[in-house]
């Protein structure tokens, strides 16, 4: 978790430890899955001997029967347990791959609002998909293919050098200069990769900026500009991609090529060497297929290096966005639960800007909510209303100043505590993709159905839910589509209700109703003010002429509070906006 004052954490740890952490729960597997491979290694260099032994007995004309049953059962064991330890490996990664997973998905959920605010949602996105994806490859591949294939090279070049030491300094030589040109490729494989990557994410960031703003896009007539933006990023995507795959393929390719220049190596040496009497033909029939053997190894060697690389990249990525701030956890002071008293609020002298390189929202807020009761708060354009409850929701901390709850500052809370006592709708009452049912249970998935169908009475939805084809468990759409704005209106108050809050915040929360559902709810407001705290951001006149006290703010300060009354004869701003019946204010 990062520091309370959103500051980053020291430097990650290296990939190759973060894949580590990834893997210690699935040690046992990895182990067996790593065993499995020795033994299919092991089985495949036992049968060179065989054919050796197979030749020599041809050539002193000896039965082999025994050779070939030899031969036969080692093909077939190295087949059967080949798939096995490929299976175990498989499934290994790809519970690596849902560990990664959650713990992303985990920590962006406790990202501090600022964090997001900052970051390409399409970005994060790209980051829980396509990042730790790679890490399936990387764990089969890099991890236990550089160990197996390690191991299993090590086992080849023994035995070759048991056939002739001569054979196997040529092998080594034309394998060292492989190696000296691989090892130069995978900086630049490194590299590659990472932009790759950086790249897809960059396209998932442009695809989910049009995509969630679809309508807007066609509405402006923009859809050939996002096409040109997004095929710009694929495209960018691409070019990455292939400037990666060529320095992997020419990696991949210079272990082909150093394969089949020592086994032309090894016949021409090895062909005089039978000519001179130095080794028989069946050594060196057993030593080419040495070579043969000692490929898949080396290859297995160049593949974990190279997917490494790319595995590298991603888990850079990935922990960068594990660096984002969370939220704090503690203190571990509780809050009353909800449906206890109404809540008390108060701001002392609260600064607030949203960045250290923006202007002030807030200078110097102060204003004191007693129990129960509805207070309004109104002003023009960028006054800071809609801050005033991103600040007691905690979605961001003042710069300066307490904000007070119950009497004690709020920073004292746990913040799902807090929050737990809050409904809130905010101004575009969001609504997510699922079922109406899943939508008002969002915040209280513990009410019974009596408790929701008492709240769909009061939001005026039991109507909408009786036309509906399937009730409650009719799907809603993306961002709620299928629904009227003042349908998410109702639905978002509706929520915040069932939650029984002890302090409830509605950001012009009856903006897009028709006349007959806003005097309906307001209502139904003034009735939740008598057992609860209410705090509105005002839109209409209506619904602050019914306020206890109201609230008027104009750049960030508190310009004047007091009674609907009082302040038409006192303020010359608020007077000016009732005289407009607030139609150009806003937020």
């Amino acid at each position: 978790m990062a520091p309370e004052d959103g500051s980053l954490p020291p430097a990650a740890p290296a990939p190759w430890r973060v894949l580590l952490g990834y893997i210690r729960p699935y040690r046992p597997w990895l182990l067996l899955g790593g065993l499995l491979s020795l033994l299919t290694g092991a089985t495949g260099l036992v049968l060179p001997l065989a054919a050796k032994q197979l030749v020599d007995n041809l050539g002193a004309e000896r039965a082999v029967t025994g050779a070939v049953l030899l031969m036969t059962v080692l093909v077939i064991a190295n087949a059967a347990i080949g798939a096995l330890g490929s299976y175990v490996l498989r499934r290994t990664a790809e519970s690596v791959v849902l560990t990664a997973r959650r713990r992303l998905v985990s920590h962006l959920l406790r990202l501090r609002v600022p964090a997001v605010d900052h970051t390409e949602p399409g970005d994060l996105m790209s980051r829980v998909t396509a990042d730790t994806t790679l890490l399936r490859s990387v764990t089969t591949d890099s991890l236990v293919g550089a160990v197996t294939g390690a191991l299993t090279l090590l086992a080849t070049v023994a035995m070759m050098g048991v056939l002739d030491p001569v054979l196997l300094a040529v092998t080594l030589g034309v394998l060292a200069f492989a190696g000296a040109v691989i090892g130069f490729l995978v900086p630049r494989i490194n590299r590659a990769s990472k932009r790759a990557q950086e790249s897809v994410g960059l396209m998932g960031a442009a695809l989910e900026r049009m995509l969630g703003n679809l309508r807007t896009v066609k509405a402006s007539g923009a859809e050939h500009r996002e096409e040109a933006a997004i095929h710009r990023a694929a495209h960018d995507s691409w070019r990455a991609s292939v400037r990666a795959a060529k320095w992997a393929a020419l990696a991949g390719n210079t272990a082909g090529l150093a394969s089949q220049i020592a086994f032309l190596t090894v016949l021409a040496v090895g062909g005089a060497r039978v000519a001179s009497g130095a080794i028989d033909i069946g050594t060196l029939i057993a030593f080419l297929m040495y070579v043969f053997y000692l490929m898949p190894p080396v290859n297995e060697l160049v593949g974990a290096v190279t997917e490494y690389q790319v595995g590298a990249a991603a888990v850079t990525r990935i922990q960068e966005a594990h660096r984002l701030p969370t939220e704090p956890q503690g203190p571990s002071a509780e809050l009353p639960a909800p449906g206890a008293p109404p809540a008390e609020l108060a701001f002392h002298d609260v600064h607030f800007r949203y960045g250290p390189d923006l202007p002030q929202v807030h200078h110097g807020v102060s204003f004191a909510v007693p129990p129960r009761g509805m207070t309004a708060f109104v002003g023009p354009s960028g006054a800071g209303k809609t801050t005033v409850f991103s600040l007691i929701e905690r979605f961001y901390e003042p710069t300066e100043g307490r904000i007070l709850l119950d009497g004690q500052d709020i920073r004292r809370w746990n913040i799902p505590g807090l929050r737990a006592a809050i409904g809130y709708v905010e101004q575009d009452a969001p609504v997510l993709s699922g079922s109406l049912r899943e939508n008002l249970l969002l915040g209280a998935p513990g009410a019974d159905d009596d408790e929701l169908r008492r709240v769909l009475r009061t939001t005026r939805l039991d109507g909408l839910v009786a036309r509906l084809p399937s009730g409650l468990d009719t799907l809603v759409g993306h961002r709620g589509t299928k629904l009227s704005g003042g349908e998410r209106q109702r639905v978002a108050i509706a929520r915040a209700l069932l939650r029984r809050p002890r302090l409830l915040l509605l950001d012009e929360a009856t903006s897009q109703l028709d006349a007959v559902n806003e005097a309906a709810l307001r209502d139904t407001v003034a009735d939740a003010a008598r057992t609860t705290t209410v705090l509105v951001v005002a839109h209409r006149l209506s619904t602050v002429t019914m306020a206890d006290r109201i609230v008027v703010m104009d750049t960030g300060r508190v310009r004047a509070i007091g009674t609907h009354a009082d302040l038409v004869a006192a303020d010359p701003l608020y007077a000016e906006l009732a005289a407009t019946q607030f139609i150009n204010s806003g937020n």
